[in-house]
């Protein structure tokens, strides 16, 4: 049996264009917003948004303290359609590699958005996986969909 056997698909529709979301999937700010699941908090070390750049990023359990860290390495960046990149985190109890397929289309209303994550460590249960990409996208869509002007 393989270490890395889990895979989750998401799917969502958000009320935001296509460009706001990808942002938010590509930059420091975005990301320290939206992608730590609920009761967590996450800080974006170092990032580099091109292909064979990517980020470093911990997330720490607001209760406890402790915290994890992971790798992040983009493998393919089409603006505003498509971001797949490879995960690893940096325990070694939670060892190989993990890739992450988003893909954006424009669609009346906002953005479709597909969400695969492959090659999930078997020790976590997919189920929480899911759980965390749920509780995650809340989050996303509380960062894009309102639509504030600039003032001035």
């Amino acid at each position: 049996m393989s270490a890395n056997t889990g895979t989750v698909r998401l799917h969502r529709v958000l009320r935001a264009p296509a460009e706001r979301v990808y942002k938010a999937f590509t930059s420091r700010d975005g990301l320290e917003y939206w992608i730590a699941p609920y009761g967590f908090t996450g800080k974006v070390h170092e990032i580099d948004a091109k292909v064979g750049g990517g980020y470093r990023m911990s997330f720490t359990n607001f209760g406890t303290g402790n915290s994890h860290s992971f790798t992040v390495e983009y493998v393919e960046l089409v603006p505003n359609e498509r971001i797949r990149h490879t995960d690893r985190f940096d325990d070694e109890n939670l060892p190989g590699e993990m890739m992450v397929t988003v893909d954006l289309k424009a669609v009346s209303c906002g953005t479709e958005i597909h969400i695969v994550q492959e090659g999930i460590p078997s020790v976590i249960p997919e189920e929480m996986c899911y759980l965390g990409w749920q509780e995650s996208l809340e989050q996303l869509a509380k960062l894009v969909e309102p639509e504030i002007p600039d003032n001035g």
